[in-house]
């Protein structure tokens, strides 16, 4: 029995660091218009929420069966958008809060296990280096809306919940990387957006019981946006990413948990007044290999103002 729980331990450890949208499956994200023009001296803040439920791919021969997952995050952050070398830069920032529950078969038995807390954050940097001129609000307003590229630095540094002695944690005690180009181009009221990045991984050296290394291969990830504006902050999107890699390596045993999965949905932003507007969406696995195989609902709402 006690080889049973471990095993079992062992793969809930890897679904639910899947499950969390700030760790491995980071790679999951789905931004449309990431890199679209904005004004310089723009300032927000959002509160969101987001419910993932779904199944688990595991190997056949793997000791737990049948595994499904929920997972619950509420995420306060902001940014603001500022002139970086005559360049338009957008700075953000968010802190998640995560409850995540999960259930599967180990033989003729059904185990689950739950945590709270709160996961890592993440900060992102982003430069539009062509077509992403700095201007004032006066000039944004008067200014045509040409192709833009640009290029972010995304970081979830180690803040989050975590305890060595557990294998079930919300925080992932490692940095992470994302580094990113993307394109942005407007074809009267169509925004097509396309994207390539890669998240990269330090080192776990406190991994459960707190004497094991653990290290995880890049994953690369592509995204592609369409989207449509109605009028003014008014706007719809089909979203859709693929992403490739991950497998973690622990004391040099490799955990065969390739991930080669893709992922489709849609984005709708509503504006509710002058500077309140609430962005809502859905995504769902399109193919999964390995890993997290859920359907995402989220909203937020946002406040934004100006200089």
């Amino acid at each position: 029995m006690k080889i049973r729980r471990r095993a079992w331990s062992l793969a809930v450890c890897a679904f639910l660091a899947l499950a969390s949208s700030i760790n491995e499956a980071a790679a999951q994200d789905l931004e449309p218009r990431a890199y679209s023009a904005s004004p310089i001296g723009t300032h927000f803040v959002a509160v969101g929420w987001a419910r993932s439920t779904g199944d688990v791919l595991v190997d056949s021969a793997a000791p737990v069966q049948d595994i499904t997952a929920t997972t619950n995050l509420a995420t306060i952050g902001g940014g603001t958008t500022f002139d970086f070398f005559g360049r338009t830069a957008i700075l953000l920032a968010a802190f998640p809060y995560a409850w995540a529950t999960a259930s599967g078969q180990v033989g003729e038995e059904t185990r689950s296990v739950s945590r709270s807390g709160l996961g890592d954050p993440r900060i992102k940097f982003s430069v539009n280096f062509i077509g992403g001129r700095a201007l004032k609000r006066s000039e944004f307003a008067l200014a045509e809306r040409p192709t833009i590229v640009g290029a972010s630095l995304a970081m979830a540094p180690p803040l989050g919940q975590y305890d060595p002695t557990k294998l079930v944690n919300l925080g992932a005690n490692r940095w992470a990387f994302r580094p990113e180009v993307g394109i942005s181009h407007a074809i009267r009221k169509w925004t097509i957006d396309g994207y390539a990045g890669v998240w990269l991984f330090t080192t776990n050296n406190e991994y459960y019981t707190g004497n094991s290394v653990r290290t995880q291969d890049p994953i690369y990830a592509f995204q592609g946006h369409a989207s449509y504006t109605f009028k003014p902050r008014l706007w719809a999107a089909f979203d859709a990413t693929w992403y490739s890699g991950g497998a973690a390596i622990v004391n040099g045993n490799d955990s065969g948990d390739l991930q080669r999965n893709s992922r489709i949905g849609a984005t709708l932003s509503l504006p509710l007044t002058v500077r309140q507007s609430i962005k809502t969406s859905v995504t769902k696995g399109a193919t999964t290999r390995v890993g997290a195989d859920f359907t995402t609902l989220s909203v937020a709402w946002q406040v934004s103002w100006f200089d």
